[in-house]
């Protein structure tokens, strides 16, 4: 990779070019539609990076053997599409409850079910960010372009590792199989993040505790399982040692903390890309494929001396609350178009936008065209 400059490249392959780049050292998958090019990658190019890369009898069973891998202390990935997530989130859950960091690549398709394999949509932002017991916030990235699958794979990585959490990569099936000549000039200067470790000749070894804390954005230090430190992971509520407990003031902090290590660094995990202009009444808020269709639209509104603003989201949760709320502070009216048949992330923001006049734009089985944005803009 380092070798080339320019490239025909997929999102799915960005996404397994630049899980090698963070260091992931283990994938499992299954094999979807239209998840199946990041699945290729993967077992193409991870064995020749000193990795693992293995075909698992279902998607239950890719996301475990990814945790299992995880635990030992090696940086893990699967990716799947809507149905095999349905099947993968009892296991998100344990990730979760046990802070063992993962990523999951979700090429989103039409639903719901098994829906339309080879239609595109973006139906499934509620139930990956909603899928767990007691609502906790999984990070979830989302590009818009190949390149940016790169990066925010890496990013996927590096938030998982350091928030020891799961972490959603959202796709869709336009962004994930549609190729497009990509140049990878800076690419190789992406940083990584490696989950900070403890060993037994550490200074604070004695006071450590698997799933410790002092203070809210504190995260405990990583022990893998089978090394010289004894590892207690349960799926049920546990105290910070990892014993099996129930409503202890210890347990219930432990359990409180999955949460607050990630709301407390919110502020740290917002990746946007601002387009605003000067006297604006209409903002425009996207992500994935429909953020360049939107492109489109904000293009073609100016050459016709219509103001518009346009805000593309990446980091989809948290939700970069501070940053929609400035976006749209001098617009009248915020138009959010999303490929889905009820504006599920237009749900979520809407009460930030109180006092705007808010439009949605949906669609399911075919992509919202730039010519249907203009209509709701003019």
């Amino acid at each position: 990779m380092q070798t080339l400059q320019k490239a025909l490249r997929s999102g799915n392959q960005m996404v397994a070019e630049g899980a090698i780049k963070a260091g992931c050292k283990f994938f499992a998958g299954y094999p979807i539609t239209p998840a199946s090019g990041v699945y290729k990658g993967m077992i193409d190019l991870l064995p020749q990076n000193a990795g693992i890369a293995i075909s698992s009898p279902d998607e239950i069973s890719a996301l475990a053997y990814c945790v299992g891998a995880s635990m030992r202390g090696y940086k893990s990935m699967t990716a799947t599409s809507g149905p095999g997530w349905a099947l993968m989130i009892e296991t998100v859950q344990y990730a979760l409850i046990t802070e063992t960091p993962v990523v999951i690549c979700v090429v989103q398709r039409l639903g719901p079910c098994t829906g339309g394999a080879t239609q595109g949509g973006q139906g499934d932002i509620l139930i990956t960010e909603f899928a767990t017991s007691g609502g906790y916030t999984i990070p979830v990235l989302y590009p818009s372009t190949a390149k940016e699958c790169f990066r925010l794979t890496a990013e996927a990585f590096n938030w998982a590792e350091k928030y020891r959490t799961p972490v959603v990569l959202l796709s869709d099936k336009e962004i994930g199989m549609t190729t497009e000549s990509l140049d990878y000039s800076g690419l190789g200067d992406l940083k990584t993040f490696d989950r900070k470790t403890i060993s037994k000749t550490d200074p604070d070894f004695k006071n450590w505790k698997m799933y410790g804390f002092d203070s809210p954005d504190m995260i405990a230090k990583f022990a893998p399982v089978g090394g010289d430190i004894k590892v207690t992971a349960t799926g049920s509520a546990h105290n910070a040692l990892g014993y099996l407990k129930k409503n202890d003031t210890e347990t219930i902090s432990t359990l409180l903390h999955l949460e607050e290590k990630i709301t407390s660094h919110k502020n740290e995990m917002v990746l946007v890309n601002e387009d605003l202009q000067d006297n604006a009444n209409t903002l425009i808020i996207s992500f994935g494929i429909t953020a360049r269709t939107m492109k489109d639209a904000v293009k073609t509104a100016r050459k016709n001396r219509i103001n518009v603003s346009a805000l593309t989201i990446y980091s989809m949760f948290p939700v970069p609350e501070e940053k929609i709320i400035n976006a749209a502070s001098d617009c009248k009216r915020v138009v959010i178009p999303e490929e889905n048949i009820n504006g599920q992330y237009r749900k979520i923001i809407k009460p930030l936008l109180k006092d705007k006049e808010v439009i949605g734009i949906n669609k399911a089985g075919s992509m919202i065209t730039p010519e249907e944005i203009l209509e709701r803009i003019i």
